[in-house]
């Protein structure tokens, strides 16, 4: 059995749509195996009370790929946190950039893989609005190790005796017995009137005047016996 023109166009046909078929299924395949800006993720995370950016590359050709990461302030002013290479897997690979980041602060993260990738991801990776680490508490003074006295009951206090001053043995007590008056002897009152010198003299004086008479007395007598 012979093959007419007609049958082998046909044949022709069907080989050249399977091979276009083939060519894009083999350039769908290897386009989903390449590297691609969309493999890579940034993430601002917290690793205890520490900051970090952590950049997942989900690549999974394992093509080797450059990550930069890069923090941009206010003014558009750009500084380099750090740079590391990465392979990346079908399950992920993290590579993580210690960065003690602030709240809702703006990065921009660089990829560069070979001649396919050479990027950044978009969008640009913002942190979350809550800082890993707490405000420390105002510090306040130590309180004072110096023991605070206990108030005692306090004994009153005994005056010192004066050099100059009087003895400090008590004073004996009142006597109700009569001072001497000023000008009089010291002896003992008897009961006697304060006369008793005015009366001495007059008892001396009337002796005085008692010898003189008995003296004169006699005379008198021993002339009378002489006559």
């Amino acid at each position: 059995m012979s093959i007419t023109r007609r049958s082998a166009r046909r044949s022709v046909r069907i080989l050249g749509v399977a091979s276009a078929s083939a060519a894009v299924v083999l350039g769908l395949s290897s386009t989903a195996l390449a590297c691609n800006i969309r493999d890579f993720k940034a993430e601002a995370k917290c690793d205890g009370d520490k900051g970090v950016i952590v950049v997942t590359d989900t690549d999974a050709s394992g093509t080797p790929a450059k990550i930069t990461v890069f923090a941009t302030n206010s003014g558009g002013v750009e500084t380099k946190v750090g740079e590391q290479e990465v392979k990346g897997s079908a399950q992920g690979t993290p590579v993580s950039f210690p960065e003690e980041w602030k709240p809702n602060a703006t990065y921009r993260v660089h990829i560069k893989a070979a001649n396919i990738v050479d990027e950044d991801i978009q969008p640009g990776l913002t942190t979350p609005s809550t800082a890993c680490k707490t405000a420390s508490p105002t510090p306040t003074a130590p309180a004072s190790s110096k023991p605070t006295p206990t108030p005692t009951k306090s004994s009153p206090a005994t005056p010192a005796p004066s050099a100059s001053g009087p003895s400090s043995a008590p004073a004996s007590a009142p006597s109700n017995a009569p001072s001497p008056a000023a000008g009089h002897s010291n002896l003992a009152e008897t009961g006697a009137s304060s006369n008793t010198g005015l009366i001495a003299g007059i008892a001396g004086a009337l002796v005085v005047v008692g010898g003189g008479a008995v003296y004169f007395g006699m005379r008198r007598r021993g002339a009378r016996g002489n006559g």
